[in-house]
């Protein structure tokens, strides 16, 4: 049928306007590939590894604001795969968001599906990974949001005249799937990885002298670098730091902050940081360090305590000068962990989103260690026994069975019977000392295995403390939320108190983040306005503790109107 022609005419402004903003906003289209991939690390043989267009790291995506993304996975790796876009909020688009049977299943091997998103008001540094089993360890990438006016639009004052993506890892000499596989079949944990990587290599501190082994960064005297730092590692947070350089941060997880100067960056599992860095030093050549920040008390697992190093030359060196490796900190330096994560604050801008002063739900979270039984799945599982666990708020959860549909799949048709309850708890279900060595006790460990979710309206203010327990061991766990940013308003050791913590409660300008490390034997306070309609993962960021269970989902019910609504899955969902 034919429109009237008076429903064509527009003010000439407004089809200016929108003729303007079609013209600045893009599709960025990529093919991702998922295949085999060979590669030699630490001079052993070549291994085949899983990865993405034949390249460790992936390929980056580059967008700004306003961009739809569209990335068509094409699986011909022998797993099956699927990609977290970690950071982004998803709005309009849950069925991208990732995680497999939250809310897709997977894409199986020879199979293919299309992801596609908006950037929607954000700026910085995401990245993208894979999440299902171990894969992540090697299917991994930075998605890069600039501003939508260029280097000059940056809110902060000293505007770079480079960037460079640092993406710091864990390399397994091992089949990683594998070794996943093997750890939930018998219930005992992964072991640790042989080394950390920056941009894929280990540098040459470890035991194999190949040049191909050092990733290699050239700079100008003088000019200003902006480090987009990515941590990808699997289980372990990291201390960063460049030798006879200082930094400037400017952002975290793609929210700006107030400028904060530091000489090491501290940077969890699943955390980004941007920082300024100014090349300064003498010409020559020098060490970029990442090394681990083991936080266990009184004991982790065991953990690589070596140094992975990339080299920082200036334009005019010899090339050939032993650079110089700066020092680094212990590797069980809580103090300067917790300096470094608790002293960031945001930038506020304006119009952006500030923290909500009002709550309509608040949340009292224990995050830990435990024991649970077998499950049925654990076929070299010992069953006389418990096996390590990991809970929240003493419910250890479980990802809906293979064969089932996704979580988000059975919200969307209202069909959730069997696969999940919506009775996850506001409380503990014991209220204990939580971080005392005394609470360690058996019936304390032992946590049910259960698939629960806390419901939420839409638009209902949360917040939620996050508390650390003392249950195997104190340890500080990234808690990364999938679909928002939070507002981080306090951070401490020990028990949460209510009446000494709130009037430390940041109100002004809390850090905001999408993964927030809690501090080994304590507690942080997050807020966040749930407006996104939709079924988000909340858990830990090491995958050891997300296989045992330290996890839950937020359910978020729809708005009143289509657009605040979760939309039809999209025609190529994969099946499970």
């Amino acid at each position: 049928m034919a429109w009237p022609r008076s429903s064509l005419v527009l003010p000439f402004g407004l089809i200016a306007l929108v003729f303007a903003c079609v013209a600045q906003a893009s599709i960025v289209e990529h093919t991702f590939n998922v295949g085999n991939l060979s590669i030699s690390q630490l001079c052993q043989p070549p291994r085949i590894i899983t990865a993405v267009n034949g390249q460790l790291p992936g390929p980056a995506i580059h967008a700004s604001d306003g961009d739809t993304v569209v990335v068509h996975l094409v699986n011909q790796s022998p797993y099956n795969v699927t990609i977290h876009w970690h950071g982004i909020f998803q709005r309009g688009t849950p069925w991208a968001d990732g995680p497999t049977m939250v809310t897709q299943c997977p894409v199986k091997p020879g199979g293919n599906y299309t992801y596609r998103f908006n950037v929607t008001e954000q700026e910085g540094t995401l990245w993208w990974h894979a999440h299902i089993s171990y894969l992540r360890a090697t299917v991994y990438g930075a998605l890069v949001l600039r501003p939508r006016g260029g280097t000059e639009a940056y809110p902060f004052p000293t505007k770079p005249d480079r960037e460079e993506t640092v993406i710091l890892g864990e390399w397994w000499n091992d089949n990683v799937y594998d070794l996943e596989q093997l750890a939930f079949l018998t219930g005992f944990t992964a072991r640790n990885a042989d080394a950390y990587t920056i941009n894929g290599k280990p540098g040459d501190l470890y035991n194999c002298s190949n040049a191909d082994q050092t990733y290699k960064f050239q700079v100008q005297s003088n000019e200003t670098y902006l480090l987009r730092i990515i941590n990808a590692a699997l289980n372990t947070p990291l201390f960063f730091k460049v030798a006879n350089h200082s930094f400037n941060v400017v952002g975290v997880d793609a929210a700006y902050t107030t400028p904060y100067d530091t000489d090491v960056v501290v940077i969890a599992p699943g955390q980004t940081v941007d920082a300024l860095m100014v090349a300064g030093a003498t010409v020559g050549r020098y060490y970029m360090a990442a090394s681990p920040y083991d936080s266990a008390i009184p004991q982790g697992p065991p953990f690589s305590e070596t140094t992975a190093t990339a080299v920082v030359e200036y334009i005019g060196s010899e090339g050939e000068e032993t650079p110089v490796l700066p020092s680094r900190p212990d590797y069980n330096d809580t103090a300067t962990a917790f300096r470094f994560l608790s002293n960031l604050t945001a930038l506020v801008l304006q119009d952006k989103p500030t923290v909500p002063l009002s709550v309509d739900t608040r949340m009292f979270v224990t995050v830990g260690l435990g024991v649970s039984d077998c499950q049925p799945r654990q076929v070299l599982c010992n069953r006389s026994t418990t096996v390590f666990s990991s809970s929240m708020n003493n419910n250890s959860f479980v990802l809906p069975a293979p064969g089932a549909v996704s979580m988000l799949q059975a919200h969307y048709s209202n069909a959730t019977a069997g696969l999940y309850t919506r009775d996850f708890p506001d409380q503990p279900p014991v209220i204990f000392d939580y971080t005392a060595d005394a609470s360690d006790t058996a019936m304390l460990q032992y946590t049910p295995k259960s698939t629960k979710v806390k419901t939420l309206r839409y638009n209902e203010t949360v917040e939620m403390v996050l508390q650390n327990t003392r249950l195997i061991a104190k340890e500080s766990h990234p808690m990364h939320l999938h679909g928002y940013n939070f507002f981080v308003l306090a951070q401490g050791f020990g028990n949460y108190d209510e009446a000494t913590a709130t009037p430390q409660f940041n109100l002004v300008n809390p850090q905001e983040r999408n993964t927030v490390a809690v501090p080994t034997g304590g507690w942080a306070v997050i807020r966040f306005l749930a407006n996104n309609p939709g079924m988000w993962f909340m858990h830990c960021h090491f995958d050891a503790h997300l296989d045992l269970g330290l996890g839950m989902v937020f359910e978020v019910q729809d708005g009143p109107t289509a657009e605040t609504s979760v939309p039809p899955p999209p025609a190529d969902l994969p099946h499970c």
